[in-house]
């Protein structure tokens, strides 16, 4: 079997059984197989082309089976997924996938289920996509499940989308969002100031931001000692966006309070180091804890990384810090186009059991930040319910916060105008089809100073 093959469906795999993600198996995969560039690329193509339209080839494998997906044993399944985006979606010979993926189904299954194999996909061939789109979609239940299919998202979440675009009275981008959700990202890269220069092509908002000359952005970092890194320019627009909310003082004492995996973590040490600010991190995932070590390696100075649960740290720390990042665990659905697999693997009962740990969070946050201090509240996904819900909670329970118009901050601190319409509350969230980032959430939350500080 072609290697670049094997990879991707060893992925998928990884990803059906093992509920990994794909952004992190892939890498190892590809470095373990010795694979050259171009089957690197045809193994990254095929693994994230099959995850991301697994809705779509699942209603088109059903058909072609004649029998409900559960029914298909989850290894025929994956290669049967793995075999249709060849066929529908890539430049693959028809002979060459379905050949290729029957004796894959063959050897690690075995040959009865290899002949059913055979049997669907050679029915799937013999139709163009635009057929197989037209056919699966004649049977959507709804204009939502209509959508759905065509764009390869789950129902819950087109909804999802459409209710924070209408906020910002832009629901006629909905489309345009789910095609960007469907498209590679490109590599960004972070120089950390000053530690580093961001390189060519620069981008338009962060001003450390840039792209990767040839997509590849290993020499680049490698060459940079760790002060280039890999992070999308909406991540590195909150966490400056905290650091500008007001003047930095010297002897200001930061928390990134969910710090794991240490992006902005370090990028918010970098700006610490330049303005005499003592910042300390905090992840309750120990290997996670190790990962924001790790991303503060090449920032002289020593920040410290706790490993608490956020709660019970923010409750142990009252009123200690000036400014808290709290980049609350969250649905990811803001970041789907690195994410394929999560807009399956997610559903709206986790929207409901994050939403009481973001809100805890933030609460504690807003204890443990001083009085004048600054809490920036952010999240990876536009969902209502763990955005403005959140902060409007929040706020409900207290009338020591004010809300600053983080959407001014943001607009102070980004290299060009940029368009962020919003709801009318200051709050700023980015998108992928408007801005290129990901979609990220920030509110900035004051605690009121006290009277002698006024």
């Amino acid at each position: 079997m072609q290697p670049a093959r094997r990879v991707a469906y060893d992925v998928l795999r990884a990803v059906t059984e093992e509920d990994a993600y794909a952004n992190l198996v892939l890498p190892s995969a590809i470095a373990e197989a010795s694979l050259s560039p171009q089957d690197a690329a045809l193994a990254t193509e095929l693994t994230y082309g099959a995850l991301r339209r697994r809705g779509t080839y699942d209603a088109i494998i059903a058909s072609a089976a004649g029998r409900e997906i559960s029914d298909i044993d989850a290894a025929v399944l994956d290669a049967l997924r793995l075999a249709t985006h060849q066929l529908l979606s890539t430049r693959v010979a028809s002979h060459a996938a379905v050949n290729e993926s029957v004796n894959l189904v063959a050897t690690e299954v075995g040959r009865g289920p290899a002949g059913f194999a055979n049997a669907v996909l050679r029915r799937i061939s013999r139709d163009t996509p635009g057929q197989w789109q037209e056919r699966i979609e004649a049977g959507a239940r709804s204009d939502d499940e209509r959508l759905g299919l065509r764009t390869a998202h789950p129902v819950w979440i087109i909804r999802a989308l459409r209710r924070a675009l209408t906020a910002e009275g832009r629901a006629d981008e909905l489309e345009e969002l789910l095609e960007a959700d469907n498209a590679s990202p490109e590599v960004t890269l972070v120089a950390l100031p000053g530690l580093a220069e961001p390189g060519e092509p620069r981008r338009p908002y962060a001003s450390g931001a840039f792209g990767s000359p040839g997509g590849d952005p290993h020499a680049v970092i490698s060459a940079s000692g760790g002060t280039v890194r890999v992070q999308d320019e909406g991540s590195q627009l909150v966490a400056l966006a905290l650091t500008a909310a007001r003047p930095i003082a010297a002897g200001e004492k930061w928390l990134d309070l969910c710090a794991g995996p240490g992006g902005k973590t370090a990028l918010l040490a970098a700006i610490a180091r330049e303005n005499d600010v003592v910042l300390e991190a905090n992840e309750v995932v120990p290997t996670r804890a190790r990962l924001v070590r790790n991303a503060l390696k090449a920032i002289p100075g020593e920040v410290t990384v706790h490993e608490q649960d956020g709660r019970d740290f923010t409750a142990a720390n009252h009123s200690r810090f000036d400014r808290i990042l709290v980049d609350a665990p969250c649905t990811g659905l803001g970041a789907l186009r690195r994410r394929p697999e999560a807009r399956w693997r997610k559903s709206p009962s986790d929207v409901a059991e994050l939403a009481a740990l973001q809100a805890e969070l933030l609460s504690g946050a807003l204890d443990a930040v001083a009085p004048g201090g600054i809490v920036a509240y952010v999240t990876c996904s536009p969902h209502l319910a763990e955005t403005s819900a959140i902060v409007a909670e929040v706020l409900r329970t207290r009338d020591d916060i004010s809300e600053l118009d983080a959407a001014a901050v943001m607009a102070s601190v980004s290299e060009s105008p940029i368009d962020l319409a919003g709801d009318g509350t200051g709050r700023v969230q980015l998108w992928p089809h408007r801005h290129g980032t990901d979609a990220m959430f920030l509110a900035l939350l004051q605690r009121t100073p006290q009277e002698a500080d006024r």
